[in-house]
């Protein structure tokens, strides 16, 4: 396979690579990218890879699609969350290819508190929020990594209740694990403000889930979830969805590989701003299932066979 991505650092600095790898991992596309270093040199870093040693504890993960509106009050509650309890940490910005200044406010983060804290990936071309995701979890540092939306919609402190949870359930032997964050039980409180016609669509993607996909976690798509490094590892390497049902599929793999889970309810507040028609993401969504369990289940995704035999030894 050969894939090229590009990732703008300054104004006037460009790195692209191409990069040729082997057939290691039946559909993952490795990439080189690169972050600024603020140095007086203006050559880029390469990103670390998510098959080196962890070299943090977390990894923050925060894919962003013209967020130049909402990104900054999301960075300024995490970075005070996290210089408060003096966890050693980074922070991914995945910009999924912005038409906005994403990139550039997301820059000055990272100048002010170091490129080795502080990162910014910069798509090309959008990807949809899998893609991004994917990307940054495959260039992560962290013991553990969480997947957060831009738009701050999960208050940051909930992250306690995550990282005790999945030092609990992580596998003694594999290093699995995954906790989720949920919004589950605001459902009732949601049917309540929400207009009839979008709590059918969410009562029937709900069932479409549980009876293609993942019936172990009900909130799916919460955009608040924390992996081991083991899990990410595995799940992202082999991950073929990079748009709406992503999370779906992450999850059904992890299912499938017998991987410790748990889900764990979390303060959630609707943000303005999103970009998501209802309609459109209902019936893509509902696609994407049938294709997650079709295709899984007749062969033409496989999870790559060193994670099956971890799972035999579980």
């Amino acid at each position: 396979h050969t894939t090229q991505h590009t990732h703008n650092t300054h104004n006037t600095t460009r790195h692209t690579t191409r990069h040729n790898t082997p057939h290691s991992l039946s559909h993952l596309l490795i990439v080189v990218v690169y972050y600024l270093t603020f140095s007086e040199s203006s050559s880029g870093t390469a990103f670390p890879s998510i098959f080196d040693t962890a070299s943090v504890s977390l990894s923050l993960i925060i894919p962003a699609y013209n967020e130049e509106e909402r990104i900054e009050i999301m960075l300024k509650e995490a970075i005070d969350y996290l210089e408060d309890r003096k966890l050693n940490y980074e922070m991914i910005v995945v910009d999924d290819g912005s038409k906005d200044n994403t990139t550039q406010l997301a820059l000055n983060y990272s100048k002010k508190l170091g490129a080795d804290r502080f990162r910014v990936m910069t798509l090309d071309q959008n990807q949809g929020k899998g893609g991004a995701v994917q990307q940054g979890m495959l260039h992560a540092r962290g013991e553990y990594l969480l997947m957060v939306d831009a738009d701050g919609a999960t208050r940051m402190s909930d992250l306690d209740k995550l990282l005790e949870a999945i030092r609990d359930i992580k596998h003694p032997e594999t290093g699995h694990g995954i906790v989720v964050g949920s919004r589950a039980h605001l459902e009732k409180k949601a049917t309540a403000k929400r207009k009839w016609y979008r709590s059918i669509l969410m009562h029937g993607f709900h069932f479409l889930v549980w009876s293609l996909a993942v019936k172990s976690i009900r909130d799916t798509q919460c955009g608040f979830k924390l992996f081991t490094r083991e899990s990410a590892r595995v799940l992202f390497a082999n991950l073929n969805l990079r748009r709406w049902c992503f999370d779906v599929e992450v999850l059904f793999m992890a299912e499938q590989l017998g991987m410790p889970m748990k889900e764990i309810a979390v303060n959630w507040q609707e943000i303005p701003g999103s970009k998501l028609k209802v309609l459109e993401a209902a019936l893509l969504m509902g696609r994407d299932l049938v294709v997650i369990r079709c295709c899984h289940t007749i062969g033409l995704w496989r999870i790559d066979s060193a994670a099956k035999k971890r799972k035999k030894t579980e």
